[in-house]
């Protein structure tokens, strides 16, 4: 049987699932709806863990029956700092909090009173922070172990729990550069022996468990590999391997990365670093992107009014948009409120939309001036991904506001590069010299 890879992506917007071939090329994808978002209070976005797999087996059903079966090797990925408690079992005592709530702001400061800054566990969107507060409303909570979104997942497709993976762990105080757990993570209250196992990206973990293969109609022998955060698995299917390459994803938030020779960490402006081979990813994730362009617009009218937009003049508008209040980079405030006055929505569409983007491209500028000033590479390319990335007019506003070419990436899925990472064929793997 030829060997397949088999790539699943929980993002921010739904589930993606692609198979690709032990050369790394796609042979189907299929998707799946995300699951709902409660809001008990401001601030406050939490999933049930259970509803994931509802888009994971229907994501997974989309795929041809015969491809299904031809799949050796499984990895997924998840969305950055979203968090639960399990059990050792895997049943979850506890909702997971999502990579944008913003309740655990008192743990943060505590994190901060004691972390040092090249910790990536900073912010309230980190989640140390969510495990924090998910203990200090309960203490009982003690006996329970922190999973991430793709922990669960892969925990579920192996029977294995608790395992994590050196990118999911990196906002829970995993050290990347010593590579373990850090002492001073019992003094701000997280229990280092409820911490879970940490692998490399893409280290084979186990055999797909029995019942999840009936249930997939999967190959019942393929491997299970431990994976990574939705922004480094992007970030792998664009194929950028050297220092000053950069990759935007454009999808519900903006996050950027750039590679550089060293790590890099500046908590007061949300930039962290994660490993790349013997490189590093310096980078940060914004709340703003494509929620704050969807609270006003569908996806066709921002095509029809795209048409529109001279992307080559100035808008004359000072926009910073974001879905709700609450920044993560390159403006560190979980208070941040939005700025999009004067509200030209329903007077002049086109000019707002223009505002807009030039809005979103300024953050965007303003993240790779950040990283710059404190130590990263300017960029020499950028690669675009993500939903927002197909869109040639704000692609050239973006390239008239940055210092390089923006180049839209031939593959950008983050579930093509779970996959890539899952039959080890990304260039300069995460896990390739570690």
């Amino acid at each position: 049987m030829t060997p397949c890879g088999l790539g699943i992506d929980f993002g921010t917007s739904g589930v993606r699932a692609v198979i690709v071939d032990e050369q790394g090329h796609p042979l189907a994808q299929g998707r799946a709806p995300g699951a709902a978002i409660d809001s008990p209070r401001p601030g406050w976005r939490q999933q049930n863990p259970g509803d994931w797999l509802d888009g994971l087996r229907e994501a997974i059903a989309a795929l041809p029956a015969a491809l299904r079966q031809r799949v050796t090797d499984i990895a997924a990925d998840g969305t950055s700092g979203a968090l639960l408690l399990s059990d050792a079992n895997g049943r979850p005592r506890t909702p997971a909090l999502l990579y944008n709530d913003a309740r655990a702001t008192r743990q943060a400061e505590r994190i901060r009173s004691i972390a040092p800054s090249n910790s990536g566990a900073h912010g309230a969107s980190a989640s140390l922070a969510k495990w924090l507060w998910l203990l200090d409303e309960d203490p009982e909570r003690h006996h329970y172990y922190p999973l991430h979104q793709a922990d669960w997942i892969t925990g579920w497709l192996t029977g294995r729990y608790p395992v994590s993976d050196h990118n999911n762990a990196l906002k829970l105080g995993f050290d990347p550069v010593a590579l373990s757990f850090p002492d001073w993570l019992d003094a701000v209250g997280a229990p280092r022996n409820r911490t879970p196992d940490i692998l490399t990206p893409g280290a084979a973990i186990a055999p797909l468990r029995p019942d999840a293969a009936r249930t997939l109609d999967l190959n019942p022998a393929a491997t299970v590999h431990a994976g990574t955060t939705d922004s480094i698995a992007a970030f792998i299917a664009t194929g950028a391997s050297t220092a000053g390459q950069a990759v935007t994803s454009l999808g519900s938030t903006l996050v950027v990365k750039i590679i550089a020779d060293a790590p890099l960490y500046a908590p007061e402006y949300g930039v962290y670093s994660h490993r790349l081979g013997n490189r590093w990813l310096v980078g940060g994730a914004s709340n703003s992107g494509g929620a704050a362009l969807r609270q006003f617009f569908t996806d066709n009218e921002i095509r029809r009014l795209s048409k529109q937009i001279d992307p080559e003049q100035d808008s004359g508008l000072d926009y910073y948009p974001l879905p709700a209040a609450g920044e993560r980079f390159p403006i560190a405030d979980p208070a941040l409120e939005p700025r999009l006055e004067p509200m030209l929505q329903n007077r002049e569409p086109a000019r707002f939309l223009h505002g807009l983007f030039e809005g979103i491209a300024r953050i965007e500028s303003l993240a790779y001036d950040t990283l710059h000033r404190l130590g990263a590479p300017s960029p020499s390319l950028v690669l675009t991904a993500g939903g927002g990335a197909v869109n040639p007019v704000w692609r050239r506003i973006r390239e008239r506001l940055l210092p390089c070419p923006v180049v839209e990436a031939r593959h950008s899925e983050a579930a093509h590069g779970v996959a890539l990472l899952a039959v080890e064929t990304a260039p300069e793997q995460p896990h390739a010299s570690l």
